[in-house]
């Protein structure tokens, strides 16, 4: 896995995690009782939106360092997954009886 696979590899992880971590805890206007003329009673009273990136960042690093080291070390590849068997087997080159490869 090179550099910009790993960062999107982050970034989509990241984004997953923050759609999860931003409902939580989430007290609405509505629920306050100080509802703001021209928004839903629905909207967030107090969104702790940077205790809420540092959350997500938090998990998301977990997450990401386990997948990135089972997509590194092998134990999971492509082919392990095409349930289907629509991808070419590899060709594998058989070493010479000269000792030479291929």
């Amino acid at each position: 896995m090179g550099p910009v696979s790993a960062l999107v590899l982050f970034a989509v992880i990241w984004f997953m995690v923050l759609f999860i971590v931003l409902p939580l805890r989430l007290q609405t206007q509505g629920e306050a009782g100080e509802v703001v003329p021209g928004t839903h009673a629905s909207a967030p009273a107090d969104p702790q939106l940077k205790r809420k990136a540092w959350l997500t960042t938090l998990w998301s690093l977990g997450i990401w360092a386990v997948i990135a080291g089972t997509i590194l070390s092998g134990l999971i590849t492509v082919r392990d997954i095409d349930w289907f068997n629509r991808m070419a087997t590899p060709e594998v080159s058989l070493p010479q009886a000269d000792g030479t490869d291929g």
